[in-house]
C-alpha cells in the first residue's frame, strides 16, 4: 500500500528541485562568463592593450629630450603589450641616459599609451675636465654630474660666472656638497677647483682663494669652519679679500692677510711734517 505524501512535503521536494536547477544555470552561466571574459582579455591583451610604435608615447616636461631618445635609452621594441613594461626598470633606464634628472613612468589603458614625465637637469657651472689635447669644456648639474655642451638649456647669469675645473666622475659627491652649501660659504663661489694632486681649493667673491685640501671625508666639517669663519670674522676684514684661507686641518684654520698698501713716498727735497 502506497502512503501518500501530504501537500507540504510535495512543495518543499519542489522547491529543492528547482534550488537543484538554479544552482545548475548560474554554474553554466558562471562558466560561460568566464570563458567569455577570459577570451575577451587575450584579445585585449594581443590587440587592444598593444603599444604598436611611439604615438603610443606621451613624453612630458622636457625641452630636450625627444620621443625617439625616450626609445632608444629605454630599449623599447615595437610592437609590445603594454602590461609587459615595468615603470620603474624603464624609469631607471632612461635617467641613466639621457640628461634628465627625475623620471616617473605610467601606464594608461584606455586608450593604451605610455606616460613618461621628465623633469631636465639645470646646469649651475661651467664646468672643465681633462682631456687627450687639453681641458674639455661643459657643464654641470646640481648634483654634480656632467652634462656636454648641448644639454645645458638656458643658464642662469650665476651659473655662466662659476666654473668647475678638473672635474672627474669621483667628484661628484664633494661638488655637489659644496653646491648645495654655497649659500652659506661667505660669499659667491667663482671657482671650485679640483687639483691634479687631489686637494680641492675655492674662490669666493669677496672672501678670496680657499683651501679645503685633500680628503672628502673632512669636507663637511671644513665647510662648516667656512661659513662660521665668514661670520665671525674682525669687523676690520669683512667686505675685504684675504689673501687665503687654508682649511686642511680645520681645527686649526689660518688666515692669510693681504699685504698692507706701501707708504706715500714723499717728493724728494720735500720735508717731513711732524
Amino acid at each position: 500500500m502506497t502512503e501518500s505524501r501530504s501537500p507540504a512535503a510535495a512543495h518543499r521536494e519542489q522547491r529543492r528541485r528547482e534550488k537543484r536547477r538554479e544552482r545548475w544555470r548560474n554554474l553554466w552561466r558562471l562558466l560561460v562568463f568566464s570563458a567569455a571574459g577570459s577570451g575577451l582579455a587575450m584579445v585585449l591583451l594581443r590587440q587592444g592593450w598593444m603599444l604598436q610604435g611611439p604615438s603610443q608615447l606621451e613624453v612630458r616636461g622636457s625641452r630636450l629630450v625627444t620621443t625617439a631618445q625616450v626609445v632608444e635609452a629605454g630599449a623599447l621594441q615595437f610592437p609590445m603589450p603594454l602590461l609587459s613594461v615595468e615603470p620603474s626598470q624603464l624609469a631607471e633606464r632612461i635617467s641613466a641616459s639621457l640628461p634628465v634628472e627625475q623620471v616617473q613612468v605610467s601606464r594608461l589603458m584606455l586608450p593604451p599609451r605610455l606616460r613618461i614625465q621628465l623633469v631636465d637637469r639645470q646646469a649651475v657651472a661651467r664646468a672643465e675636465r681633462p682631456g687627450p689635447q687639453g681641458p674639455v669644456g661643459g657643464y654641470v648639474d646640481r648634483r654634480g654630474n656632467w652634462m656636454v655642451l648641448h644639454q645645458q638649456g638656458r643658464l642662469s647669469p650665476e651659473a655662466a660666472r662659476r666654473l668647475v675645473k678638473g672635474w672627474q666622475p669621483e667628484h661628484r659627491s664633494a661638488l655637489a656638497l659644496i653646491l648645495q652649501r654655497a649659500d652659506q660659504l661667505g660669499g659667491t663661489i667663482e671657482t671650485i677647483e679640483f687639483k691634479a694632486d687631489g686637494s680641492l681649493w675655492l674662490r669666493l667673491h669677496p672672501l678670496g682663494l680657499v683651501r679645503l685640501g685633500q680628503g672628502e671625508e673632512l669636507l663637511p666639517r671644513r665647510l662648516d669652519v667656512l661659513a662660521h669663519l665668514s661670520t665671525t670674522l674682525p669687523q676690520r676684514l669683512q667686505g675685504r679679500t684675504l689673501e687665503a684661507i687654508d682649511l686642511t686641518d680645520p681645527k686649526h684654520p689660518e688666515l692669510s692677510l693681504p699685504a698692507p698698501p706701501a707708504g706715500r713716498q714723499r717728493a724728494v727735497g720735500q720735508p717731513a711734517r711732524d
